[in-house]
C-alpha cells in the first residue's frame, strides 16, 4: 500500500530526477520510490546476529594487499 507524503528537495536534484525520468521513459515518481525504499533500507537493523565466516589466512594483510587481490581479480573476471 503506498502513502503520500510531501518532501521538500533541492532544485538541482529535482532537475536531474526529471532529466533522469524523461530518459529512462519513467514515471518521477517511481524514482522517489526507490530512491526512499534505498534510504529506508539503510536504516533496518536487525536483532540477531549475522553468521559472517572469518577468513584466517595465516597472516595479517595490508591494505595495499588487499586493493592489489581485488583489482587482480576483477582484471581476472574481465578477461
Amino acid at each position: 500500500m503506498l502513502k503520500k507524503t510531501t518532501v521538500m528537495v533541492d532544485e538541482e536534484d529535482l532537475a536531474l530526477i526529471k532529466a533522469a525520468a524523461l530518459r529512462e521513459g519513467r514515471p518521477e515518481s517511481e524514482i522517489f520510490r526507490e530512491a526512499f525504499h534505498i534510504a529506508a533500507l539503510r536504516t533496518k537493523r536487525w536483532d540477531e546476529e549475522w553468521d559472517i565466516p572469518r577468513l584466517d589466512f595465516g597472516r595479517t594483510w595490508t591494505h595495499e594487499e588487499i586493493k592489489e587481490a581485488v583489482a587482480d581479480e576483477i582484471i581476472r573476471r574481465n578477461t
